[in-house]
């Protein structure tokens, strides 16, 4: 990998230039002058994929040979930014976000405002050219049919839909897209990749195929052939330019990856003293760096009763932040990456992403996480825009100001499903602007691979 120094509008010109190629390759495809199928853009965590795709849907729907096109997701929770952002680009008449019925309660109010709903194919107006709407729903059985009866073959003359759109595609296992691959003739994968655990192929191949396996990512089955069209974004918006060697560290194929975020451009600070058991720690956060903290005096890693004692510590650590008067700043830049002069604050009682998120892995740790928050936002007068706690395959998608992973190694010496549980940890660590993982003190290979490594006991 190339290690620039790019930042602000240098290293964001690299993704439009990159995003641009896309959209020129995906109108090659539809007026026929392109033997591509399927177009393939990767992303790191925190790279503005959304926008990119977002441009790439109003790239097909104005094309003379595109008539309608479906967006799919892994979860209800990632298809309702879509519907509203695709609605304000495009008109809310020409989008529809497709739930099933028994989510459309849970659909804010702001999807409403800008894109149509419904719950039924009979239901989605006739005016509507995108279709928001999670795999499983577009992929039950009979939908595509029902699709076409509604509405007809699109421009190609035999499938529903001209373009599939696959937003956060890495997190969609084969054995789903597989389900939505009849929609349209060609597809767009945008995403993080490595959402889904490097699981490994096993003595018994499926279908007697050594090379696939159906809960690998689905673009991971095409990324190799001739008929598709790959590329990477090769800078990140979210991240401080001081976590860059983590993502760096997580993407070591990208042939080149910089930060828009200058030195600086993003700050952790306190209005009062932090407690000095956590002070360290706080002060390693604030410098923009991802932490890997080690923890004395916990049971076993693979001890039953690990979990809680760990979260203990998370709440402590936690309770001292909101106690000290926790604060993130943020420099503001244009669409082109170009600081604006202005900055953004986020403090507790703001809106917006979550301040600080607690993420488990074990069912114990997770039910552990959420009492934990429970009693910190008593104490605090805290709301989910404060503090929240949720799943690593739940949050993975979202993002926050500060993340605490919370998983007990083992080592990590080989990969197995508790070790790649980690795996998934990290990634989703990448969804924050600030980092911050803890873990039992066995895990002496992965700490040395951290930017930071520090030790401390229960308290």
């Amino acid at each position: 990998m190339t290690e620039t120094t790019k930042h602000h509008a240098s290293a964001a010109a690299a993704n439009a230039a990159v995003a641009t190629e896309a959209a020129g390759a995906l109108r090659d495809v539809l007026s026929g002058d392109s033997a591509y199928r399927r177009l393939l853009l990767k992303a790191a965590a925190g790279a503005g994929k959304s926008y990119v795709l977002r441009q790439l849907v109003a790239a097909a729907v104005e094309h003379r040979n595109c008539d309608r096109v479906a967006v799919v997701a892994f979860t209800n929770k990632q298809t309702w930014p879509l519907a509203v952002e695709l609605g304000k680009l495009l008109g809310k008449e020409r989008v529809c976000l497709f739930p099933s019925a028994a989510k459309v309660g849970a659909v804010p109010q702001d999807v409403w405002d800008h894109a149509s709903v419904a719950s039924s194919t009979a239901n989605i107006p006739s005016t509507a050219k995108v279709i928001v709407s999670t795999v499983h729903k577009l992929g039950a059985i009979g939908e595509l049919g029902r699709q076409s009866s509604r509405f007809g073959a699109g421009k190609n003359g035999e499938q529903p839909f001209d373009v599939l759109f696959c937003d956060e595609a890495w997190q969609v296992a084969h054995h789903l897209f597989d389900k939505v691959t009849k929609a349209a003739p060609v597809w767009v994968g945008v995403g993080d990749v490595g959402q889904l655990p490097p699981l490994e192929v096993g003595d018994n191949p499926w279908r007697g195929d050594p090379g696939y396996n159906p809960y690998r990512a689905w673009p991971t089955g095409y990324g190799d052939l001739a008929d598709t069209w790959v590329a990477e974004l090769p800078a990140v918006w979210r991240p401080t330019a001081e976590q860059l060697p983590l993502w760096r560290a997580f993407y070591p194929e990208w042939s080149e990856l910089s930060c828009v975020a200058a030195p600086g451009d993003r700050v952790v600070s306190f209005s009062g003293t932090v407690d000095a058991p956590v002070a360290e720690l706080w002060a390693t956060v604030a410098t923009g760096r991802p932490v890997l903290a080690e923890v004395d005096g916990l049971p076993d890693a693979d001890a039953p009763d690990v979990d809680e004692p760990l979260m203990r510590f998370v709440e402590y650590a936690i309770d001292a932040a909101f106690s000290a008067g926790v604060e993130l700043r943020a420099a503001r830049y244009d669409e082109t990456g170009t600081p604006t002069g202005e900055s953004d604050t986020r403090s507790v009682g703001a809106s917006g992403d979550p301040l600080i998120t607690v993420l488990a892995t074990r069912n114990q740790a997770v039910d552990d996480a959420a009492a934990a928050v429970g009693r910190l936002a008593e104490a605090h007068g805290l709301t989910d825009a404060d503090l929240t706690s949720s799943t690593v395959d739940s949050w993975q998608g979202q993002t926050n100001g500060i993340t605490f992973g919370v998983h007990p190694l083992t080592g990590a010496a080989k990969l197995d499903e508790f070790n790649s549980a980690f795996g998934r940890l990290a990634v989703v660590a990448t969804r924050a602007t600030r980092p911050a993982a803890r873990h039992s003190p066995r895990s002496r290979r992965t700490a040395s691979r951290c930017p930071r490594a520090s030790r401390y006991a229960p308290w």
